[in-house]
């Protein structure tokens, strides 16, 4: 990792994307340039409350909270833009999804998130890939749209 590298916590995380526990899936932000990709992190635990019932005696993370991990780092990468923090990034489509290992307690998951394009500014195409120690476990093409927090109920 560079010298240099842009860092965001827990914190400024939840300040940026409305996720909660259990929904909220990432741990930090390790590096990242604005506009072009993203770098973050999740320790998976035993604690996860999806391992009560994801295969009790053999539990191993849902590929679909895998997919929604890599979402909420692409949301974040739209959202440190300056031009997009006052916005909320919501998941649109998920194409070329790949699972390539099971993720088990103890494992700590990479997110890697590059932005492919920005759609007449509010629609945001990525592509994201999940890694444990190095090896990949999970990717995905991901699309959102970038709304006004105001907007967001209506």
């Amino acid at each position: 990792m560079k010298e240099n590298s842009k860092k965001v916590d827990i914190k400024e995380i939840m300040s940026r994307i409305p996720h909660r526990y259990p929904f909220l899936m990432l741990d930090r932000i390790l590096d990242y340039e604005e506009e072009k990709w993203i770098k973050a992190l999740k320790n998976v635990t035993i604690n996860e409350p999806f391992f009560q019932g994801h295969f009790p005696g053999e539990p191993i993370m849902p590929g679909v909270l895998q997919v929604e991990a890599l979402a909420q780092a692409g949301g974040m990468l739209a959202l440190l833009s300056g031009e997009y923090k006052d916005k909320l990034a919501f998941f649109m489509t998920v194409d070329n999804v790949k699972f390539r290992r099971p993720v088990v307690p103890g494992d700590q998951l990479i997110f890697e998130v590059t932005l492919l394009k920005v759609k007449k500014g509010s629609i945001v195409q990525c592509h994201g890939e999940a890694s444990v120690d190095g090896t990949k476990v999970c990717e995905a093409d991901l699309m959102f749209a970038l709304v006004d927090k105001e907007k967001q109920n209506g």
